[in-house]
């Protein structure tokens, strides 16, 4: 396992607590006690380290090369997933996948970005940054599952929308911009849920539902802490300062009322234990997707403008 830099005092407890099994198998001698100590002690130092995390070792977090990611959830949430590919117009962007598969015996739609598992396939994917083309295939797909009548369930996890000058050829804000109009008067029930990064245009690409939910390690903002540090500071070494300034944990965007709720991850993170992630993940998804089917599709309608409308102040001018 990889283990982050506030990690380290867990990191050397498992190091004495292998080099022990270790001690024990070779030596034939009785550890068990020792062992037990032991992994009592890892257990009290990590629920000691993750109740006291600060914004900037939850984006750590959010970005651990262990962590899950869209493919791993799709593939353990549902069987039969059918991977649909293409906008139509340019080309497959890799960074967004999609389709639809079974879940307990029920079918829907998924769509999230995807960063890739190694080097190779990260740039493959573009570290999950889409192109226009991502978000139009994307859109494509929920109107097939408008047609279809089949609930959506989107996982945001991307650093952003792809920066490049093509991307900006193509249409990158319209195509995002064409998404939110979209995805506001789509007739079936929508989850959203962040599980990993969501930055800027390329969260809310994928990101308006009827339900908007954060992963515990997780954040949501319009800018990295890197990209603020830049700007305020013109230096990235105060991405801490700019984490706590932006307040973009999932705790923080919960007191704003941004999100609908925060699901709770293992103690260590997700990656710690990716099977009991995604069990409570589907139980989740489960229960609010059923809340929301049991709603007439104008209400709902009416119900997922009026979140949106309360998280934002105008004022309308006199002609």
């Amino acid at each position: 396992m990889t283990y982050l830099e506030f990690e380290k005092p867990i990191a050397e407890l498992q190091a004495q607590l292998d080099k022990l099994r270790e001690v024990g198998e070779k030596g034939k001698v009785d550890v068990t006690t020792s062992i037990q100590e032991l992994e009592e002690k890892i257990d009290v130092k990590r629920k000691e380290i993750f109740e006291n995390l600060t914004g900037w070792q939850r984006v750590q977090l959010s970005r651990h090369p262990d962590r899950p990611y869209t493919l791993y959830y799709i593939d353990h949430l549902c069987e039969n997933f059918v991977e649909l590919h293409g906008d139509r117009g340019v080309s497959d962007d890799k960074a967004i996948v999609g389709g639809f598969g079974l879940m307990d015996g029920k079918s829907y739609c998924f769509i999230g970005q995807q960063k890739g598992v190694n080097t190779k396939m990260r740039q493959y994917r573009r570290f999950g940054m889409a192109n226009p083309e991502g978000y139009r295939k994307a859109l494509r797909i929920m109107k097939l599952a408008e047609k279809f009548n089949k609930p959506i369930v989107t996982f945001i996890d991307t650093p952003g929308a792809y920066p490049g000058i093509e991307a900006e050829e193509r249409g990158q804000a319209e195509a995002i911009a064409r998404n939110l109009f979209e995805m506001t008067n789509l007739t079936v029930p929508i989850i959203c849920i962040v599980i990993g990064e969501g930055a800027s245009g390329g969260a809310i690409g994928i990101g308006l539902g009827d339900r908007l939910f954060m992963l515990e390690n997780t954040w949501y903002s319009v800018i990295s802490p890197e990209g603020c540090a830049s700007i305020l500071w013109r230096s990235a070494e105060h991405k801490e300062q700019a984490a706590e300034a932006l307040q973009l944990t999932a705790k923080n965007n919960l007191d704003l009322g941004v999100i609908d709720a925060i699901i709770k991850e293992p103690v260590g993170g997700a990656h710690a234990n990716p099977k009991a992630m995604v069990t409570t993940l589907k139980r989740a998804i489960k229960k609010h997707i059923k809340e929301l089917s049991d709603l007439d599709a104008d209400e709902r309608i009416a119900q997922r403008i009026e979140r949106y409308v309360r998280q934002g102040r105008f004022q309308e001018a006199e002609a």
